[in-house]
């Protein structure tokens, strides 16, 4: 009975825990909470911004295809920091370039053409992604830091029996707690980084599509254009 007694005295609430905890595992356990903090605002932000842009993407291209002059509507969209306008600002600005001379090599322009929309496209998927990698790292990493946690407590737990001359519960109960709650917050932060990170690479890689069968239609009508020159 004064066994049960004991281990119900003890604290086993979260901040019980953290508050018991030694500077090893609280260093461990604030580092996975502010990791999972970050996850999250990187989850929701992105999450926002896709549709966002996504939304606007659509606005773009239909009101692209609807439209019978390009220089206008190139004029018009000078500004625009969608991912798929630059790439057609991209393609637009190699056109001029390729096309202000009297002699237009018109192979080495549908060349250079599609060059240019290809890099725009792989340099703007790489700025949409750029804070994924965090996700990422976080997913690989936050189980192993939880776990050194766990380790660390376990440790704690081995020491205390060894102090007290005893292997009660209520000796080793304290530094497994800590153990299993620091194994606990690496897992709360990786597995919706892991998640996350699957989620959104997927719909990058379709935003990625998206914008390459822009540059391959916008590709086409330029070629079409390169016909009429005389």
């Amino acid at each position: 009975m004064s066994l049960l007694i004991a281990t119900q005295n003890m604290g086993f609430s979260p901040v019980d825990l953290f508050m018991d905890a030694d500077l090893v595992v609280k260093s461990v356990i604030v580092g996975l909470a502010l990791s999972s903090v970050w996850v999250w605002t990187i989850v929701i932000s992105f999450m926002i911004k896709m549709a966002g842009i996504n939304r606007k993407s659509e606005a773009f291209e239909r009101e692209f295809w609807g439209s019978s002059d390009i220089a206008a509507f190139s004029k018009a969209h000078a500004q625009n920091e969608l991912p798929v306008a630059k790439v057609f600002a991209a393609g637009m600005a190699e056109w001029r370039l390729s096309t202000k001379g009297k002699h237009i090599d018109r192979a080495g322009t549908r060349e250079r053409l599609a060059t240019a929309m290809d890099a725009t496209i792989a340099a703007e998927t790489d700025r949409l992604a750029n804070r994924l990698n965090f996700l990422a790292t976080t997913g690989s990493v936050a189980p192993f830091i939880g776990l050194f946690g766990t380790v660390w407590g376990i440790m704690r737990s081995f020491a205390a029996i060894a102090a007290e001359q005893n292997s009660s519960l209520a000796v080793v109960a304290p530094g497994i707690a800590e153990a299993l709650f620091a194994t606990a917050i690496g897992l709360f932060a990786a597995i919706p980084a892991v998640i996350a990170y699957n989620r959104f690479s997927h719909r990058l890689n379709q935003y990625e599509a998206r914008m390459g069968r822009f540059a391959d239609g916008f590709h086409g009508t330029l070629s079409r254009e390169l016909e009429l020159e005389a």
